[in-house]
């Protein structure tokens, strides 16, 4: 199956990127949209997109033009009627992309296929809108798709044979890795990316950490590109509203529900970048100069004494009887808290990742020993983070569900580990797939973790996945590949 000439339907930030990946591919490419304004606005993106890509040396300037001389826009469908492929990128709105879809259905050729760029909608639904279900495919390209190397194709139960193949090869020609995997809601990267993005929002709800300080324990702590926060208002929150409803439509999963101050800033108005605030609006937060008013500290627990020395070669003096007691802590430290004389001095300590030292305040910790605690640590160059002593503090209580979401994945079938480590590194610009991360902190870590959050939560999707649970019993430290 060849593909010399593609059609792409909607011109946003999206539709118009495809369209360039398709172009700089050597593909003769008609671009729709539905009015003059939307195809001058859809022009705008494709000269703006390809002009960066000079500017970056991506693409030389006599390539520029040439590339755009391969696009052809328009606002009539019925310059689709010859058209190999055409791939739909308007809103994520299943009754629009149907009627779309069915439009198209009358216009193309009989062995045109026709792809959807959802995210999330089921591709079976929009096939079945048409006359030809089997050569309707789901072709998921991430923002921005010149610069994002993952496709997701997406195939139904009643996808052509020849279809998918030649689909994978179509994005391998553009420079794409493609993961084929089959028609569930989220597919791989959303269906792992927005539980937990969304339990993300539940924390900061439920008061354990601050907006900022859990967007700094994921950059830090767990080498993300971006925080929780930060990649919502990226992608827009009602995007992320949107697919978050798709996943509980299909799953009835609680965490897969949209958090209530999601829906709130939905309702506002209030999308993230594309309106010019979301979770963060415009203003400049300070920058706070480390200081501490302790003259004397103490710390307790496994790996204290090398905090202790780093605290020492900072100017701090050790004592029996310190103005603040740190204790180094992977679990609750209520109960070290509880045989003190004076609670009110126990700070728990979790260094993260070698960057990040999670801060943790018991119900008993005075705000001035939590404070103390924060200024001390930026004295010896960890970035703190503020959290209240629940289990799994702040990054292990995001990063595990996550991993554990990835094992169920691979259990049940749905995609192989390499496809799903591919997926996340490439779709999300992660430095390592759920996989990779799992091996490197330790199968039995992980699997520990998840126990001790899902007896503090009680999340059914927190209780360890049933592989990850039989491979640390056997004494396994990497998951199995063919």
């Amino acid at each position: 199956m060849a593909f010399e000439m593609v059609g792409v339907v909607g011109l946003g930030t999206m539709g118009a990127g495809i369209a360039e990946v398709f172009a700089r591919g050597g593909l003769r490419v008609i671009g729709v949209e539905a009015d003059a304004d939307a195809l001058a606005r859809g022009r705008g993106h494709l000269e703006r997109s390809t002009q960066r890509a000079v500017d970056r040396g991506k693409l030389a300037a006599g390539d520029r033009d040439e590339v755009l001389g391969r696009i052809t826009l328009t606002t009539s469908r019925e310059d689709l009627r010859e058209a190999d492929l055409v791939v739909e990128a308007i809103p994520e709105v299943l009754g629009y992309k149907t009627a779309l879809m069915n439009d198209l259905d009358g216009i193309c050729k009989p062995e045109t296929v026709l792809a959807t760029n959802t995210s999330s909608l089921s591709v079976t639904a929009i096939a079945a809108a048409t006359g030809r279900p089997g050569r309707v495919v789901g072709l998921h390209f991430f923002n921005p798709a010149p610069v994002m190397r993952l496709a997701e194709v997406v195939r139904t139960v009643v996808t052509d044979d020849d279809v998918v193949p030649a689909m994978r090869e179509l994005a391998v020609r553009l420079g794409k890795t493609a993961v084929v995997v089959g028609d569930r809601a989220g597919f791989v990267v959303n269906r792992l990316l927005l539980p937990y993005l969304n339990h993300a929002a539940v924390l900061m709800e439920q008061g354990v950490a601050g907006r900022d300080d859990i967007d700094a324990a994921m950059r830090h702590g767990a080498g993300l590109p971006m925080g929780p926060f930060q990649l919502l208002d990226l992608i827009g929150l009602d995007t992320a509203y949107e697919i978050m409803g798709v996943l509980f439509d299909e799953t009835r999963d609680r965490r897969h529900a949209p958090a209530p101050v999601l829906r709130e800033l939905v309702s506002a108005r209030l999308l993230g970048r594309k309106s010019g605030r979301g979770f963060y609006g415009d203003e400049p937060r300070p920058h706070e100069p480390a200081k501490s008013s302790v003259i004397t500290f103490d710390v307790a627990g496994q790996g204290g004494d090398e905090l202790a020395e780093r605290l020492g070669t900072a100017g701090f003096k050790r004592s029996a009887e310190p103005d603040v007691l740190l204790r180094m802590a992977d679990r609750p430290v209520i109960e070290h808290a509880v045989q003190l004389s004076d609670p009110s001095r126990l700070v728990g300590v979790h260094v993260v990742g070698g960057r990040v030292a999670e801060v943790v305040s018991t119900v008993l910790t005075s705000p001035e020993a939590a404070f103390a605690a924060a200024d001390l640590m930026k004295v010896i160059g960890l970035a703190p983070v503020a959290c209240k002593d629940r289990a799994g503090f702040v990054v292990d209580a995001l990063l595990y569900p996550y991993l554990n979401d990835a094992v169920r994945m691979y259990e049940s079938g749905y995609a192989s580990i390499d496809e799903i480590d591919s997926a996340m590194r490439l779709g999300c610009g992660y430095p390592a797939g759920p996989f990779e991360t799992l091996e490197s902190v330790g199968l039995d870590v992980v699997r520990d973790g998840l126990r001790a959050l899902y007896a503090e939560y009680r999340e059914p999707a927190f209780a360890p996945a049933p592989l990850l649970d039989q491979l640390v019993t056997a004494g396994v430290r990497t998951f199995p590949r063919p």
